[in-house]
């Protein structure tokens, strides 16, 4: 027991360190809310004002950037200046505007690279590479800096810009401040271990606890149901307040998706009840605000009759002929369950539908394509879904017409404001990234305010702007990454669904899935169960880069500079595992070659043999292979307009006919094609395994009339009717009238003298052959695995060094940097340092920055007019979505001759970059240049984007890289004052707009 003395000491002792709480910075700032911040949020403002870095990771929603915002409010006390970054600049300008509404406009300032807003202001949001490049070129702004805030900074797992956040903890000097705001992952710990080690004291704060419940449903057949239930068969929460660990997936999901029989016959028993059918929910479904959506009675809240099928049906009674409501074992067309096909979701209307009767909207859906989310507002349409009442569509369209009245009245069908205004007072939208960003701030600015019910989103909305949903629905489980469609990961899941109930807005959240063919409940519990989603490093050293950290740094510095990425941190961590494996591998190949012995000879040498065999089996191969590239570029030449042409496998297969040959293109030539459907392809050498095969001739109109949409299907109706009678299997076709190359295996001396040896050998005629070759396979397999782990060992230890030392020997091949020192080149004590060229270089920041760099160096953009400069900048910087069609020739000589030359330098760049070990620059890519031509040349943007499918959106976008690359060029001696030209000629209109905005 203590002592009466040491119990007042204590009380003193409290009482004191609750005055200085009391009158800390900490405490001024929470008076600014009406409700107590959470633990996570009082440690890490805790953190800050003790002078300490943090690292604060929290699920989405969970209210992390208060922690953000105290840094600024401490900034400010302290007569410091504060940076906050963004890895988009929606985000950025959604943040700009929330501290503007806080702090007032003169105390906010916002740089976007597009945007230069009062940069001098003690607040300045910016994007972080903005941040980044003021610190290569150690700016004026950086004086007086105290703070960093850096929001969602699990962005830098991200393949193309992910290692400028890396280059900004890396480079900030470590007196300034930096609060670190991430989504949950499942290495916080290692993140903020390396955020220890290069900037100092920094406090890792994680907080797994969503502030509002998550509930998880699945839509089968009809029927919204919960995905988790407790042991006596009630609903329970997955994640936040009121979860329950202790859960089993809902019995009625799993009964409904074994059988083919309808709902009714099916259902037995009290347990998982039906979302609709369960009691007791203590308001949990009750609508935000002061609308109520009762039981479906088939009339809107407008007066308006809605939820009409496209056949004039109401999507909730059921087939209106007559019978059940589900009709019997073969559902209706509305996509429930068939007998013997299995189960066809929902359709986005009565998905729509069925949660406006659980009063489960707003909704965001996740629809993983930009063409499905248009397809689901068309699909709204065509249902006659109207969501809103009179004086909600009064609101909108006030917001419609303060926002669009800029727009020119010619611009509106192409950007399809018809459709769009229409879609939005009914109460619902898409939103995507091929979206003029006008209407996504409208999309953004109606849905916060509760006046759109469902967006139909791609996944890009959930990198975190403020849009709050009660309800997320993901359509599928599956995605396209850019390579494949592959299953979502537990983390992807739960930062879709992490959007779903907003704290301060919603006192509950729903994530809602819609069943499909081979749905598997289990797996979707795992997916809602598991919270993992790690940080991986995508840090990597760029030409840029180099000559910045060379310019600033002797060349051991720079090195040692990236041997503080977080990349290395991790790759010097894994190296600990693999060498265990390695040890264990080491033990296993020993104990194989052990076993591997044969009483008539030597088994290894056997084995020897064969593998030369199998090597120069393969030799012959790429040789033949090596040929049939040949004659293909051959074949491809000789072609000529109007010649119809069998293919023979491939990215292409089927018949075609020739619409245009370029013989000019660099590893061409370059045949424009159009398929039987009517589509325009384009055809390179490497496209098809061997020659296409010419079969007949057909007439074709004019050129300049291919590009009508009907011209085309004429076309390619008149090419099916020349092709009546054909075999249907075009590979079949060109083995018959252009086979491939002949085999030389048969004849090849060295081929048959190994094969002799190998019958001759003693182990040939081993009784024991059989299995003596699988105790040689194993041990090849062991011992080749041990070799590949072995190469990673090697590869990452001071891997991105080495990557630095070849690229930095490639720079110097090129001019870009020259070695200096008493020492001859290559000896230690060398140093290098940027030249003239590099110098220019250290000044562009592109994923292309080396070619760009070159295409200056050898005066390939000389000579060109404004407009003529933004189209070749437009190929400099654009990387197209998809294998597109052949781009459309530009009528200017000078534009075509400074592409070519682009892409002759590009070819020798590549051929350099894998002679020293480098991934190869991607070529330009020209797809859209003529848009950019046109548009700069002064057409509107109706015109300008005549005859492509090009969106709006990816336009607008891709004009603002194509200014941020002609504003790095500013500078150039030779450009500059046509760069400013070309600046001012692309940013007009609604470029401008969207960029002023």
């Amino acid at each position: 027991m203590t002592s009466p003395a040491e119990r007042y000491a204590a009380w003193a002792a409290e009482q004191k360190a609750e005055k200085q709480r009391a009158d800390s910075e900490l405490s001024a700032f929470t008076r600014r809310y009406d409700f107590a911040l959470d633990d996570f949020q009082l440690a890490g403002g805790r953190a800050l004002e003790d002078g300490s870095s943090v690292l604060v990771a929290a699920p989405t929603g969970a209210g992390k950037t208060v922690v953000g915002e105290f840094a600024v409010h401490l900034a400010l006390a302290r007569g410091r200046k504060v940076f906050y970054t963004a890895p988009i600049k929606a985000l950025s300008n959604q943040k700009f505007g929330e501290l503007v509404d806080w702090l007032g406009a003169d105390r906010v300032g916002l740089l976007t690279g597009d945007t230069s807003l009062r940069p001098t202001a003690d607040v300045v949001v910016m994007t972080t590479e903005v941040l980044r490049n003021m610190l290569y070129a150690d700016s004026d702004l950086l004086d007086g800096l105290g703070f960093v805030v850096m929001d969602e900074v699990h962005y830098l797992a991200d393949r193309l810009r992910g290692p400028v956040w890396e280059e900004v903890i890396i480079h900030l000097d470590r007196s300034v401040q930096l609060v670190s705001l991430s989504a949950t992952v499942s290495n916080a710990e290692e993140f903020g271990a390396w955020l220890q080690e290069v900037r100092g004291r920094t406090e890792i704060i994680v907080s797994e606890t969503r502030p509002v419940p998550l509930w998880q449903h699945v839509i089968v057949g009809e029927e919204l149901l919960d995905l988790f239930v407790d042991a006596d068969g009630e609903a329970v929460v997955s994640h936040g307040p009121g979860a329950d660990r202790h859960r089993e997936v809902n019995p009625e999901i799993e009964r409904i998706t074994s059988f083919s029989l309808p709902v009714d016959e099916r259902s037995g028993g009290e347990r998982g009840r039906g979302y609709r059918g369960r009691k007791g929910t203590k308001g949990r479904h009750r609508p935000r605000g002061s609308g109520q959506h009762g039981p479906p009675k088939g009339r809107g809240q407008g007066g308006e009759q809605r939820g009409r099928d496209d056949r004039g049906g109401d999507r909730r009674g059921g087939d209106q002929r007559g019978g059940s409501r589900h009709g019997g074992p073969d559902r209706d067309h509305r996509g429930g369950l068939h007998r013997g096909g299995g189960m066809r979701p929902m359709r986005r209307p009565d998905v729509v539908a069925l949660l406006d009767d659980a009063a489960l909207l707003p909704a965001i859906m996740f629809i993983f394509s930009r063409a499905g989310c248009e397809g689901a507002v068309q699909q709204c349409a065509r249902a006659h879904l109207r969501l809103t009442d009179d004086a909600e569509r009064r609101e909108i369209r006030a917001v419609l017409d303060e926002h669009l009245s800029e727009i020119p009245i010619e611009d509106e069908d192409v950007l399809g404001l018809p459709a769009f205004r229409r879609a939005v007072l009914d109460g619902y939208a898409a939103h995507h990234a091929g979206m003029l960003p006008l209407l996504k701030t409208v999309v953004e600015e109606l849905f916060g305010r509760g006046l759109l019910k469902v967006v139909f989103a791609t996944e890009t909305l959930a990198l975190g702007i403020n849009m709050p949903a009660r309800s997320v629905v993901l359509e599928k489980l599956v995605k396209f990454n850019g390579l494949e469609h592959a299953d979502l990961t537990p983390g992807e899941y739960t930062q879709l669904t992490g959007r779903a109930g907003r704290r301060g807005i919603d006192t509950e959240g729903h994530a809602v899935v819609v069943a499909g063919p081979r749905f598997d409940a289990s797996a979707v519990a795992s997916l809602a169960s598991r919270r993992t989603y790690p940080l991986r490093s995508a840090f990597r050293p760029t030409p840029n880069m180099a000559v910045n950290l060379l310019d600033r740094f002797d060349l051991s510095r720079a090195r040692e500079t990236l041997e503080t990425s977080f990349a290395q941190f991790q790759a010097d961590r894994s190296v600990v595992g693999l060498a265990r494996r390695a040890r264990e591998l080491e033990d296993t190949a020993e104990d194989y070659r052990t076993a591997v012995t044969c009483e008539r000879g030597d088994l290894l040498e056997y084995a020897g043999i064969q593998e030369a065999i199998t090597a120069r089996e393969r030799e012959l191969s790429r040789a033949r292979a090596a040929k049939d590239q040949d004659r293909t570029r051959s074949v491809l030449s000789n072609l000529r307009r109007g010649d119809v042409i069998a293919l023979p496998g491939g990215k292409r297969r089927g018949y075609a006919v020739v619409l245009d040959v370029d013989r000019r293109v660099l590893g061409g030539p370059q045949v424009d094609l159009l398929d039987t459907e009517g589509r325009r392809r384009s055809l390179r050498p490497g496209d098809v395994p061997s020659p296409p095969a010419v079969i007949d001739t057909l007439r074709l109109p004019r050129q300049e009339s291919l590009g009508s949409g009907k011209v085309r299907k004429d076309t390619a109706a008149a090419l099916r009717q020349r092709l009546a009678g054909q075999d249907d299997d075009a590979r079949r076709e060109v083995r018959r009238r252009a086979g491939r190359t002949p085999s030389t295996a048969a004849s090849d001396e060295r081929l048959q003298q190994l094969r002799a040896e190998l019958a001759a050998h003693p182990c040939h005629s081993c009784p024991d052959l059989e299995s003596h070759l699988r105790w040689v396979g194993r041990w090849r397999k062991t011992r080749g695995e041990l070799e590949g782990v072995q190469r990673r060992i090697s590869g990452r230890t001071s891997s991105l060094a080495r990557q630095f030392d070849r690229l930095t020997a490639l720079l110097v091949e090129l001019g870009y940097l020259r070695a200096e020192g008493p020492q001859a080149a290559g000896d230690e004590g060398e140093e290098l340092v940027p030249t003239a060229s590099g110098l220019r270089l250290r000044r562009i920041f592109s994923d292309r920055d080396l070619l760009i760099a070159e295409c200056l160096e050898h005066g390939a953009w000389t000579g060109l007019d404004p407009a003529g400069l933004a189209a070749v900048v437009s190929a400099a910087v654009h990387e197209s979505r998809r294998d597109d069609r052949a781009p459309e020739v530009i009528p200017d000589p000078a534009v075509d001759a400074a592409l070519e030359a682009s892409a002759r330098i590009a070819q020798r760049l590549q051929a350099l970059e894998t002679r020293h070990g480098i991934e190869p620059t991607t070529p330009p890519d020209p797809a859209v240049a003529a848009i950019v031509h046109r548009w700069a040349r002064g057409e509107h943007l109706a015109a300008a984007l005549a005859g492509n499918d090009l969106p709006p959106g990816d336009f607008v976008r891709h004009c603002r890289q194509v200014i941020d690359l002609l504003d790095q060029l500013t500078a150039d001696e030779q450009l500059g004052a046509t760069a400013r030209a070309a600046i001012a000629a692309v940013r007009r209109g609604l470029v401008a707009q969207e960029i002023g905005r």
